[in-house]
C-alpha cells in the first residue's frame, strides 16, 4: 500500500500538488503579513504541506477544538477559503478529463471540506483514522 500512496503522489506532486500548495503557501504568506491572521497562515502552511503529498494522509477533526476554531472557519471562509476551494474545483476538472487523472480530480475534491474549513482539523497518517490525539 505504501508504494501505491508513494506513486500516486509523485503522480499528484506534478499534475495538482505544486499548484494547488502555492495556492495555499501565497494564503499563509499574506495572512502571517497581516499579523493578527498568524493563526490563519498557520493552518494554511499545514494544508500545503498536506496538498503536497497527500495520500497516505487524512484529515481529522481536533477533538479540543472549540467555539474559537468555529469563529475562525467563518473569517477563513469568507477571506481565503472559497477562493482555495474553487482552484481545488478548477484544478479537478482537467485531471477528470484524463483517464490517468480521475483518482487525483477525486482527491482535489477531497480537499475541499478542509481549504473551506480548516480550524480545528488535525492531519494523521490514514493508519490512525480514529486513535488521533
Amino acid at each position: 500500500m505504501k508504494v501505491v500512496n508513494a506513486l500516486l503522489n509523485v503522480i499528484w506532486l506534478v499534475l495538482a500538488g505544486a499548484w494547488l500548495a502555492l495556492g495555499y503557501v501565497v494564503a499563509g504568506l499574506i495572512c502571517v503579513l497581516l499579523v493578527v491572521t498568524i493563526p490563519f497562515g498557520i493552518a494554511s502552511f499545514r494544508i500545503a504541506a498536506y496538498v503536497l503529498w497527500p495520500f497516505g494522509r487524512t484529515v481529522v477533526d481536533r477533538p479540543d477544538a472549540g467555539a474559537w476554531s468555529t469563529l475562525g472557519n467563518v473569517v477563513w471562509l469568507l477571506v481565503a477559503g472559497w477562493w482555495l476551494a474553487l482552484g481545488h474545483v478548477v484544478t479537478a476538472i482537467p485531471l477528470f478529463v484524463s483517464i490517468i487523472g480521475i483518482p487525483m480530480g477525486w482527491a482535489n475534491l477531497k480537499l475541499i471540506p478542509v481549504s473551506l474549513l480548516p480550524m480545528g482539523k488535525q492531519i494523521v497518517p490514514s493508519d490512525q483514522r480514529f486513535g488521533a490525539r
